[in-house]
């Protein structure tokens, strides 16, 4: 399961769902839920991504994301122009793209120097994840439903982050049994 807000900001300037009409931070490849964080741009950029190079595209474990996003990087920066540069003090070029994936083999987290990580029981990125991840955990224990527990961590974001705003875009999906250390964990993952 996998929960945004839909608020755009540019700047000082916010504009949500009744000023835009597409405020959709989640794409959808396949079988994946990918939610995009960062500058506005990537949302256009990442559309024409799934689109135009869908065959370079993999999102079904750790290792097939990092090598995803290696093939990525090269893409964002021939065809899209990204600029890798974040600072003098820093081993890798950044993609400038962080991302959560959530699919049928888990929740994964795609940062922008390409590093991936596989999450275990819930995740936020984004402006408002120190809230999400408060709100999510003080949670998690005493409630059943994934959808619930990600909505109470986009909830706090939007309350407490002038970044995030409502309405909340919500997608859940089964995880596949294998990729579950046990049946209460698959039905509890959530992302916020």
């Amino acid at each position: 399961m996998i929960a945004a807000d839909s608020l755009t900001t540019f700047g000082r300037t916010k504009f949500g769902k009744k000023y835009q009409k597409s405020a959709e931070k989640i794409h959808k490849f396949e079988m994946s839920y990918i939610g995009i964080v960062g500058d506005a741009a990537h949302s256009n950029v990442f559309e024409t991504i799934i689109e135009k190079y869908a065959d370079d595209l993999s999102f079904d474990s750790r290792k097939h994301i990092f090598e995803t996003y290696l093939n990525l990087h090269q893409i964002l920066r021939d065809k899209f122009h990204m600029n890798p540069n974040s600072g003098e003090d820093v081993a890798y070029q950044s993609s400038q793209i962080d991302a959560l994936i959530a699919n049928q083999y888990g929740i994964f987290g795609m940062f922008e120097f390409r590093e991936v990580h596989e999450f275990e029981r819930f995740w936020a990125i984004g402006s408002g994840k120190a809230y999400a991840l408060g709100a999510m955990f003080a949670v998690f224990d005493g409630l059943a439903d994934p959808v619930e527990i990600a909505k109470i961590g986009i909830l706090a974001s939007c309350e407490f982050d002038n970044a995030c705003d409502l309405p909340i875009a919500v997608y859940a999906l089964e995880l596949k049994e294998e990729h579950s250390s046990n049946g209460l964990l698959q039905q509890r993952k959530a992302v916020a």
